[in-house]
């Protein structure tokens, strides 16, 4: 065990958070239509870790991270083959920006709920998370997802308009 987890999650944990971190630093390049080829491929390949880790995990039964871990690999095929397929042409290239934004989305609202399960003093404003305070955190949360996501689009060109 490492600081009171398994090793399993502890490896989940930290992929997850190396994840979330360089999904930032991508989606700050689709705001300058930066590609970012190295940051993406890290991305694309912890996001991917981190939804496979967490539908392993062990639990008794199947619960809403599964779900969302699910969800997550079904947007991340998209997001990939958007990417490594069809290298962002035509109408890929929007598939693409979507979904890396909702991949980065859905690995910050497993954050935000497992912040609100762990940390003491937040699980002490939503001990079962679905009092208002989580809600309004996620509601916030997501609110500021797709506005980044309408900003992405709207600025992530493809490379023939920007030498335009």
């Amino acid at each position: 065990m490492i600081l009171g987890l398994t090793i399993q999650v502890f490896v989940h944990t930290i992929v997850s958070l190396i994840a979330i971190v360089t999904g930032f630093v991508v989606l700050a390049g689709l705001f300058k239509a930066e590609r970012l080829e190295g940051w993406t491929a890290w991305f694309l390949i912890l996001s991917v870790a981190t939804s496979l880790t967490g539908v392993v995990l062990p639990a008794a039964q199947f619960l809403p991270s599964h779900a969302v871990a699910i969800i997550a690999l079904v947007v991340l095929l998209f997001t990939v083959m958007a990417k490594y397929t069809f290298n962002l042409r035509g109408g890929w290239r929007r598939i693409y920006v979507i979904g890396a934004v909702i991949s980065l989305y859905l690995n910050v609202f497993v954050l935000i709920a497992q912040a609100f399960q762990k940390v003491p003093a937040l699980k002490a404003l939503a001990p079962t998370g679905s009092e208002p305070p989580f809600a309004i955190v996620q509601g916030i949360v997501l609110i500021g997802f797709i506005i980044k996501g309408y900003l992405a689009v709207r600025r992530f060109a493809p490379r023939d308009m920007l030498a335009a």
